[in-house]
């Protein structure tokens, strides 16, 4: 059975989000004084728009009305999505970072950044970039190796079309 608050309304929560197309990602209550903010973080393969968040948000909303979840006092729903530099946790969120670029954080051989290739159920297919004019190297990460990963942000990547433009 469930103990505490956060568990509770992610199983309230959850069938919701699914209905709409998206996964929940996370279910946080905070208290600041006297509020309280519910954030709630959901994504989807295809990522989730502004509509997407709304629509959601609005179910969320509706539903949380109707039951006792939050209690008796005012609260605050924050429906979002994980941001740029999401930590990787579960297998979907490496399959959502394939063409990446990702900090490893290896649980005996330090950090990596490489960008993610391809992911299946035993681990990830990396691509070290080069340094000082070096061809980047392919790498095999097995999930069990992986302490932590994290998306990076690229400010000057260019994107496929881009590339490809330029080989012709």
């Amino acid at each position: 059975m469930s103990t505490t608050q956060s568990e509770r309304l992610r199983e309230l929560l959850e069938p919701l989000v699914s209905s709409q197309g998206l996964d929940l990602e996370e279910v946080e209550v905070d208290s600041v004084g006297r509020k309280r903010v519910l954030r709630v973080v959901v994504d989807s393969d295809e990522g989730a728009d502004l509509d997407a968040i709304a629509d959601v948000s609005r179910a969320l909303s509706a539903k949380l009305d109707e039951t006792d979840a939050m209690g008796e006092g005012e609260y605050t729903l924050e429906v979002g999505t994980p941001g740029a530099e999401r930590e990787l946790k579960e297998h979907r969120h490496y399959v959502r970072a394939t063409d990446r670029l990702v900090k490893f954080q290896l649980a005996e051989d330090g950090e990596l950044v490489a960008r993610v290739l391809t992911v299946d159920d035993a681990g990830v297919d990396v691509e070290v970039p080069g340094v000082k004019g070096r061809k980047p190297t392919a790498k095999r990460l097995a999930f069990e190796d992986i302490a932590k990963a994290r998306v990076q942000v690229e400010f000057s990547r260019k994107n496929k079309n881009e590339e490809n433009a330029e080989e012709a």
